[in-house]
Order: C-alpha cells, then sequence, then structure tokens
C-alpha cells in the first residue's frame, strides 16, 4: 500500500518560513515525479512545484518561483518544500503527489497523494 505523509503546516507570520516534509512509503518511488499542490477555500488545487526523482528537473508556479525550494532526500524517502517569505495568499492546504510525469500540471494525473497539512500566513 502506497502512503504519503505530509507534515510541517502551522501558522506562520508573512515573511516568515516553513519546511513542508513528505514521507513515502509502500513501493519505489525512483521512476516517480514529485510534486507539492495546495488548495486554498474555494479555489481548485493548483501546482506550486514539481521535480523528477532525480531532481535534475525542477518546475516552479510563478507565483513562488525566488521563495519556495523543492528537494528530496532518497535515503530518508522524503520530499521537501522549503517556504520562505511567505504571504498571506500563500494560505491553503498543501499535498504532496506522485505521478510518472515531471510534466503533469493537472492535479487528476497524479496517482498518489497524501492528506494533506495547513499553511496559514497572516498579515
Amino acid at each position: 500500500q502506497v502512503q504519503l505523509v505530509e507534515s510541517g503546516g502551522g501558522l506562520v507570520q508573512a515573511g516568515g518560513s516553513l519546511r513542508l516534509s513528505c514521507a513515502y512509503s509502500g513501493r519505489t518511488f525512483s521512476s516517480y515525479c514529485m510534486a507539492w499542490f495546495r488548495q486554498a477555500p474555494g479555489k481548485e488545487r493548483e501546482v506550486v512545484a514539481r521535480m523528477t526523482w532525480s531532481g535534475n528537473i525542477r518546475y516552479y508556479e510563478d507565483s513562488v518561483k525566488g521563495r519556495f525550494i523543492i528537494s528530496r532526500d532518497n535515503a530518508k524517502n522524503t520530499v521537501y518544500l522549503q517556504m520562505n517569505s511567505l504571504k498571506p495568499e500563500d494560505t491553503a492546504i498543501y499535498y504532496c503527489a506522485a505521478s510518472s510525469s515531471v510534466t503533469y500540471v493537472d492535479f487528476r494525473k497524479y496517482a498518489y497523494w497524501g492528506q494533506g497539512t495547513q499553511v496559514t500566513v497572516s498579515s
């Protein structure tokens, strides 16, 4: 059984930082691309960062470029999202997900999902 478990969310003031973690288990993810999505109330789920398993290709949504960094630690089976210079508009539930291609931006193409972690940025 595949499991993705996010952690690290919380309440932070604007300008602050958080690091989200996504621990995965149940199968090898060596051929899977990993991504972080977010969903704010009343909005569709959107991808914010994605990367190949090797880490040689990474993409970021325009609004987070220069502020967020996606990374992974193969030895720990964990993917991270370092979020810096947080803004109130970053407030959302953040999800990690896995798919077969780093080119996918549509959440419907991602096969595996974590349960989500809430990030709230106060102004």
